[in-house]
């Protein structure tokens, strides 16, 4: 039987992730997803490209989702500033987090999703890279600025041109940025649902 000592341990490490702020918060000077909920968005994320791509599996696409961003843990988010100096060990951290758990094995599927070599691995990463963009659109229906000026100064465009894995998340980046945030609000609004509201 494996070892399992650490699990009430990791249970407990995970749920520090809603602690943790994402490195890019620095720059934006704005309440933004902490890791945890940035990775419930990915999940979902990378679910519907796997369902629009197809021929991949869609619980391995799953678990690399929920299991992209858990060293961070140990390692924190880096921003994009923080990344030029600082060098991070994020496969000694995912070994280390897991170690002692009865998913331990779950290590070599993080493992996977660095190399990015699998269709499910690209479709996570470009999951991860979409979430962004759509907190971005959300940020910006707030009146802040810099989301506008990342995309404007080509920063995101730079990422759907020459990060993004599939063309399906090309498409979405688009989509994205001529989406309206509120429009799954505005739309079922009472008023518009229910002809007899207010009456």
């Amino acid at each position: 039987m494996p070892d399992t000592s650490r699990d009430l341990e990791f249970l407990y490490e995970i749920g520090s992730l809603r602690n943790m702020q994402r490195g890019w918060r620095q720059h934006l000077g704005v309440d933004c997803a902490n890791d945890l909920e940035h990775t419930v968005r990915v999940v979902f994320l990378a679910l519907i490209l796997a369902r629009k791509i197809g021929g991949c599996d869609e619980n391995k696409v799953i678990k690399m989702a929920l299991t992209h961003d858990l060293c961070e843990t140990r390692t924190s988010d880096l921003s994009y500033v923080q990344k030029v100096y600082a060098k991070l060990d994020e496969e000694r951290a995912t070994q280390d987090l897991f170690a002692g758990t009865i998913i331990q094995d779950y290590a070599e599927l993080v493992a996977e999703w660095e190399k990015r070599d699998s269709l499910e691995a690209k479709i996570v990463k470009d999951a991860d890279n979409l979430d962004v963009d759509i907190e971005l659109m959300e940020l910006d229906e707030q009146g802040h600025k810099l989301p506008t000026k990342w995309v404007t100064a080509s920063n995101r465009m730079k990422v759907r041109n020459e990060k993004l894995y599939t063309e399906e998340a090309k498409k979405m980046w688009d989509e994205i940025h001529s989406s309206d945030p509120a429009s799954w609000h505005m739309g079922t609004n009472k008023w518009k649902t229910d002809p007899t509201a207010g009456k």
